[in-house]
Parts: structure tokens; sequence; C-alpha cells
């Protein structure tokens, strides 16, 4: 009997001491510095239009004859959004999985997860591809036409207006079997494009 509830002490702790491990990685993980990497894979209703950096003129007037048409029922857009994170900490930092939110200028984007562990070594740098997908139209079903052509025109580089990002992301660490989401996000927020 002695023996059965030394083992059952034993699981305990050592269940125990893995929960801590995983909260202490991903407060590590809240404490590294996220920048802007880039904009990549970006498609637009099957168009592959590459990186924000290589948009064609070409494209862009068929990225803007797709924004402004109402012939299509679905527009769907795709890109890989990637955030340099480094880890200054002493200690890695890590996590099973995150929750995040998107917003480009104000307008909520796209929820989505990210199932894939992250580990950050103490002092090391590493990418953090998010991947987006969204369809356009339902935006400009929830929010308005005008201001989805908007958003889109300065994200892509069509007009000259600067394009804010906040990234929000909420960790995810295991009890046992469970997922136990952060209720506390870690904000990341960046600008670019504008002339």
């Amino acid at each position: 009997m002695k023996k059965v509830i030394s083992l059952f002490t034993l699981v305990i702790l050592l269940q125990g001491c893995n929960v801590l491990n995983q909260i202490g990685g991903a407060y590590n993980l809240s404490q590294c510095e996220f920048k802007y990497n880039s904009i990549d894979n970006i498609q637009l209703a099957g168009i592959d239009l590459g990186n924000t950096s290589s948009i064609s003129v070409t494209n862009l007037a068929k990225i803007s004859t797709i924004l402004s048409s109402g012939q299509l029922q679905t527009i769907p857009f795709n890109m890989v959004l990637k955030m340099d994170v480094k880890n200054p900490n002493e200690f890695e930092a890590f996590l099973n999985a995150l929750d995040y939110v998107v917003e480009i200028n104000d307008m909520e984007f796209v929820m989505g997860k990210l199932n894939t562990p992250i580990r950050i070594a103490a002092g090391k740098s590493n990418i953090m591809p998010i991947p987006v997908a969204v369809d356009l139209r339902s935006l400009m079903n929830r929010y308005s036409k005008e201001k989805v052509n908007s958003v889109m025109s300065s994200f892509l580089g069509i007009s000259s207006d600067k394009t804010k990002v906040t990234v929000k992301l909420w960790p995810t660490i295991m009890i046992g079997e469970t997922p136990l989401k952060s209720p506390a996000a870690i904000p990341v927020e960046f600008t670019f494009g504008g002339k």
C-alpha cells in the first residue's frame, strides 16, 4: 500500500513540475521581443502575389479590380505573417500552442490557432510564422466594402497610407491532457508602408 501511495505522490509531483515548467516557458515567451519580419505567400482570389515587396504593377491592377468588384461570392485571402522572436531570458521560452488575433488598421482581420510547439533557446532568436486565411467578402459584410478596400489597399501597397498591424497572442499550456489558454494576450504591434 505504501508503494502505491508513494508512486501516486511521485506522479502528482512530476505532473506539477511539468505544469510549472510550462508556465515558466510561457512566461519567458511573454518576455521575448517580437518584431515584424515579413509577409510571404500572399494569395488573393487565387492570384499568387508573392510577398509585400514583390507585388507587381500588373497585380496591383488585378487587386484593385477584385476588391472593387461585387461579382465574387467569396474573396479568399491567404498569407503567412512572419515575426522575429528574440528570447533575452536565461531560460528557454516555449509553449505547446497559441491562439491569435490579427488586426489591420484597427479592423479585426482574422482569429486563428497555431498548434505547432514553439521553442526559443535562451539568448537566441527564431521566426514565428502565423498563417492567415480569411474571406474578404465576409469582412465586407461585417464592416463595409469601403473599409475593407481601404485596409487592403494600404496593406498591399496600393495606397500610400501606413498600415498598422496588431497581433495578439494567447499562449496555451497543457494541464495533463487539457489545454489551458492564457487569460492575458501578448500584444505585438508594428507599422509599415506609407510614403
